[in-house]
């Protein structure tokens, strides 16, 4: 890869990577997934697969993108050309590497959803709307938020203009205030009337609820997605890990905060909604509906949107930021002689592009499905069955080794391919077969 530039510490990595795992899938996927699939029984089933995938399948993204020096599309041709199947390589690698950019097209338009939101509670304006209709005026209207569209397309690009250090510094800031924030808004929960029924609907073992195979298979699809182990876009950031650092124990780190992240935005929202009696399994009306509602009743609700909503926004551009630098490296890997900043921009532009047309809901909703049930399972499975299976073992332990404070043998490889692969397979024939969207 040329000019690779390396993180410049061990925190400012894991906090990249917790970037880019951080985002919609902790706000209101995870709590809508606890809220609909019985609470603690979902709760165990998806750190158990949290535990599983970090283990050994976002381990062996970091080290894969480490060990060639490049990212999605180099690394799928290096395996495989040490296979004697270059050819190949050039094809697969570009069906994750697609799935990063169609994810980053409908996300940009979430993010900007909620960036509207930010400003109206800035205003005050969101404090005295009828919430549905408010949503609905936007959400059910093609080309209606397009201020707030650039403004997301073009914050991401100026965190990216510099590369590493970029992504390093916003996240060294975005991070750790998406944490406060959800942090100060889950203590004002705690004080709501009957909010204890929301974390006892949480924590409480539900045993029999573990027997629901669907209570597994949406715990499984969730640590997928939420760990952003899509065989593409933790690579990228794998690539720029030195040598030094020890890669399980930070794969191990980034699934402790991302977890944490999700268990913080369901003691705010899940607690909140007991409280006011709505249905936690409202999807994406639930940060855009009820949650403005709630706190339209309490009092300093205007301060508290602007801290939910303005978490929200970091949490999104952060998430964007490894989409666009999947797809940037990738380019970079095959077009040495073009400039990252003029990548950038025919990026920044060509999301953008297509994105304003999927403003309305009707229509990104769709999409968004389509890639979660499609394009991001078969990416997941490409991933696992390439590091596992075709690599050569003893070159991927190699590189497992290399900085770590234990030696890890055969066994971890073991259980990647006999346990994390069948998973990923499992995962991937649901999706595509039943069609149910993660």
């Amino acid at each position: 890869m040329k000019d690779k530039k390396n993180f410049s510490s061990q925190w400012g990595f894991i906090l990249a990577c917790v970037g880019s795992a951080v985002g919609m899938a902790n706000v209101w996927g995870f709590p809508f997934r606890i809220g609909s699939l019985g609470g603690s029984a979902f709760l165990i089933a998806y750190l158990i697969f949290v535990a599983i995938f970090s283990y050994v399948g976002l381990s062996a993204e970091y080290a894969i993108g480490r060990h060639t020096g490049t990212g999605t599309l180099g690394s799928y041709e290096y395996v495989f050309k040490s296979r004697g199947h270059k050819k190949l390589g050039k094809v697969v690698g570009w069906i994750p590497l697609i799935g990063s950019f169609c994810i980053a097209v409908g996300y940009s338009v979430i993010v900007a959803y909620v960036l509207k939101a930010l400003f109206q509670s800035v205003t005050g304006s969101i404090m005295s709307v009828d919430t549905k209709a408010w949503f609905e005026s936007f959400a059910l209207t093609e080309y209606s938020v397009i201020p707030y569209h650039l403004v997301i397309v073009f914050g991401v690009i100026i965190t990216l203009v510099v590369g590493t250090k970029g992504i390093e510094k916003t996240n060294k800031i975005m991070m750790p205030l998406f944490f406060i924030l959800f942090c100060i808004l889950a203590v004002r929960v705690l004080f709501l009337k009957d909010s204890f029924e929301g974390y006892s609907f949480m924590f409480r073992p539900e045993w029999k609820d573990l027997t629901n195979p669907k209570v597994w298979i949406f715990a499984m699809g969730q640590a997928f997605f939420s760990l952003s182990v899509t065989g593409s876009g933790m690579i990228v950031y794998g690539a720029y890990l030195s040598k030094e650092s020890d890669i399980v124990k930070s794969s191990v780190n980034t699934a402790f905060f991302d977890t944490i992240a999700a268990i913080v935005a369901s003691l705010v929202i899940i607690p909140a909604c007991f409280s006011y009696g709505v249905d936690v399994s409202s999807g994406p009306g639930l940060l855009f509906v009820t949650l403005p509602a709630i706190l339209q009743d309490i009092p300093f609700g205007r301060v508290f949107a602007i801290v939910l909503f303005l978490a929200v926004v970091f949490g999104g551009i952060t998430s964007l930021q490894n989409m666009f630098e999947v797809v940037i490296e990738s380019i970079m890997y095959k077009f040495p002689h073009f400039k990252r900043r003029n990548i950038l921009a025919v990026l920044a532009i060509s999301l953008f592009a297509i994105s304003v047309n999927m403003e309305a809901i009707f229509i990104w909703g769709p999409w968004m499905d389509f890639v979660s049930i499609y394009i991001i399972p078969i990416g997941a499975l490409l991933g696992a069955l390439t590091w596992f299976w075709i690599l050569d073992p003893k070159e991927l332990l190699s590189e497992i080794n290399v900085g770590s404070s234990k030696k890890y043998s055969s066994s971890w490889h073991f259980i990647g391919k006999y346990i994390y692969v069948p998973l990923a397979a499992i995962l991937c024939f649901i999706a595509v077969v039943k069609g149910i969207s993660f």
